[in-house]
């Protein structure tokens, strides 16, 4: 809450106090001596409630109570009625506290609205799965495998925001309370979706303030206020997300990590930079950085993850599930992944499980830490170069997700964006196809790469938090190439020739809704934009839909390939820099898109539920 708007509240207690010499007001109490006739009560904090949610109870003698809105108070004050107390100063500091109180109200309808056209943008959907082909020792681990699974779900918001977990319990608490408003509900459902405070579909702005998390009496105002004790907040947030998200001090910057991690030994610097620790700083008194692994930070969490892993596989009667639950178990107290990984990609089950730190997309600071429990359509991993260099990559598709996003948005987006004569041509087969090409391209690299200086080093190390970025990009646009070399080779249909490209020229537009923070968004944005000034993508500006140009298109996909393949394997950062401010922009072709998608209410992403996984738990 504002300091100007916690001091007015307490201002109309003091008010209140100092109108009634023998009344106990602001304490929230509700008691007073029968001497008094009458008085008003105002809550300590002011509850984000609708005009018509009764902020204000007025007391008129010994247990009758009535309650009213503000305005219902004000009308009655500014009247003159003689049966409710009378401000002495209803023109002067009481008309600002109504003053604020109106705007607040106002903010507050206003968020509902808002975040009701948030939570619109996202399709439900329900996904299950068939269990009866499973042995029963292998359903039996499936229990603790989610069980683990929620473990590890908590190092995620933490990771994200150091006081994530509490911020939801709060939220959580507040939003089934049997008098929470409706903005308490809807704060709470989007938090769900976006699990921070920090909307993903809107650049990660804030939709969540300090002023949310308000839980009681403080012991001090920020003014003197007589008879009021002011606010305490459950915690504090940035309207900004931390580029480093909780995997760095809050208030380090690179050059800093850059000048500390330089004074390190070589087996101290791969530390720094791995994807298994976070840094922080000795103490407020010691501001000096040191390295701590995700073993140690997230101790708690990991140990009961690995206790439940550990019965699983104890369970488990597939060989390789065994394996691979076993060693995932030791490498989250261990911190070594190396074997894990290795067992995970021999996994022949049919639970197949991903689990643990895989994905860098919360460090935008430099695109080193991996994070737990991101929900994703398709990955290919693992990210350890070393195992990449010795046996490649496993790839997952997972396919019913990328159903639901071809049906509820992609479908959609064709029917709008995408001119008649070409809409037919969007299709699932060339949707997911390309998917797979691109989640194969992500495997093959570069990885390891020699720099100019003859020294080895790795693309995420020479392009930081621009290498997530250029590496979707990368994928998307190589894939696209593959997909026509494939078909050159008689390895595909030469159906899917011109199919291929429309579907990719609808899923531009699905993916740069995310939002340039996201990195496939902005990936998508620089891919859309290449293309259209090679003139591969036409505007029609009679009905303002996009089509393909065949003619053009394959040189165009072959010409941006060749630039981020050139820059990955030079590891130049200047050359992905320029690219992406070039052409990572919502240009006005772009824009137009958008807005048509905008106005018709197409959804960006699904909001998926998992009611095989909740029951297994609730058993």
């Amino acid at each position: 809450m504002e300091a100007r708007e916690r001091f007015a509240s307490g201002f109309l207690l003091r008010k209140m106090k100092s109108s009634f010499s023998k009344a106990t007001a602001g304490q929230g109490t509700g008691t007073h001596p029968p001497s008094s006739p009458r008085y008003l009560i105002m809550s300590h904090h002011f509850k984000p409630l609708g005009e018509g949610k009764n902020p204000i109870s007025v007391k008129k003698g010994p247990g009758s109570v009535k309650y009213m809105t503000y305005k219902e108070y004000k009308s009655l004050v500014a009247q003159k009625d003689p049966a409710y107390v009378q401000p002495p100063d209803i023109a002067g500091e009481y008309a600002k506290l109504f003053a604020i109180l109106t705007k607040r109200y106002q903010e507050d309808r206003d968020r509902c609205s808002t975040l009701q056209k948030q939570l619109q943008r996202y399709a439900p959907v329900s996904l299950t799965a068939q269990l009866t082909g499973l042995s029963d020792g292998d359903k039996e681990a499936l229990g603790f495998i989610i069980k683990a699974a929620k473990a590890i779900d908590e190092i995620f918001f933490h990771q994200v925001l150091d006081t994530n977990a509490l911020l939801r319990d709060w939220l959580q608490g507040q939003a089934a309370r049997d008098d929470a408003s409706q903005l308490d509900h809807l704060k709470w459902d989007y938090y769900v979706i976006n699990k921070s405070p920090w909307s993903s579909l809107d650049e990660n702005e804030a939709f969540l303030t300090t002023k949310d998390s308000a839980i009681k009496l403080a012991t001090a105002a920020i003014k003197p206020v007589e008879g009021w004790k002011g606010l305490q907040y459950r915690v504090a947030l940035s309207s900004n997300k931390p580029p480093g998200a909780n995997f760095y001090p809050l208030d380090m910057s690179k050059k800093e990590f850059e000048s500390w991690k330089s004074k390190l030994s070589e087996s101290q610097q791969k530390e720094a930079q791995g994807f298994f620790t976070v840094i922080r700083r000795q103490s407020e008194t010691n501001p000096d950085l040191y390295i701590v692994p995700y073993s140690q930070e997230y101790a708690s969490s990991l140990t009961k993850a690995a206790e439940f892993l550990q019965k699983a596989g104890d369970l488990a009667a597939t060989p390789s599930l065994k394996k691979l639950l076993h060693t995932k178990a030791d490498a989250f107290l261990s911190n070594d992944y190396y074997e894990s990984d290795i067992a995970w990609m021999d996994l022949d089950s049919k639970i197949d499980v991903t689990i643990g730190p895989y994905e860098t997309y919360e460090d935008s600071l430099f695109g080193y830490k991996d994070v737990d429990g991101p929900q994703i359509a398709a990955f290919n991993l693992p990210n350890d170069e070393r195992i990449v260099k010795d046996r490649g990559t496993s790839m997952v598709m997972i396919k019913n997700i990328q159903e639901a996003k071809f049906e509820k948005i992609l479908k959609p987006i064709a029917d709008i964006c995408i001119n008649n004569e070409q809409k037919e041509l969007v299709d699932f087969d060339s949707f997911f196809t390309h998917i797979t090409c691109h989640e194969c391209i992500h495997g093959i690299g570069p990885h390891t790469i020699t720099l100019p200086d003859g020294s080895t080093s790795t693309v995420r190390q020479e392009l930081q938090e621009f290498h997530t970025v250029l590496e979707e990009a990368k994928a998307d646009i190589v894939g696209l190439w593959a997909l026509r070399f494939f078909i050159s080779q008689g390895l595909l249909p030469k159906s899917m020739l011109e199919t291929m490209y429309v579907s990719f020229l609808a899923t531009c537009f699905r993916s740069v809704r995310y939002g340039l923070q996201d990195a496939h968004g902005k990936g998508q944005a620089v891919q859309f934009n290449w293309l259209f000034e090679k003139q591969a993508i036409v505007l029609h500006s009679d009905d303002e839909t996009f089509s393909v140009d065949f003619t053009k298109v394959e040189e165009a996909v072959e010409s941006l390939s060749r630039e981020i393949l050139t820059i990955q394997a030079k590891g130049n950062k200047q050359g992905a820099i320029a690219l992406l401010q070039k052409y990572g922009q919502i240009t006005e072709p772009l824009q137009l898109g958008l807005d048509k998608l905008e106005k018709i209410k197409v959804s960006v992403d699904i909001a998926l539920s998992f009611p095989i996984a909740d029951k297994i738990m609730k058993n």
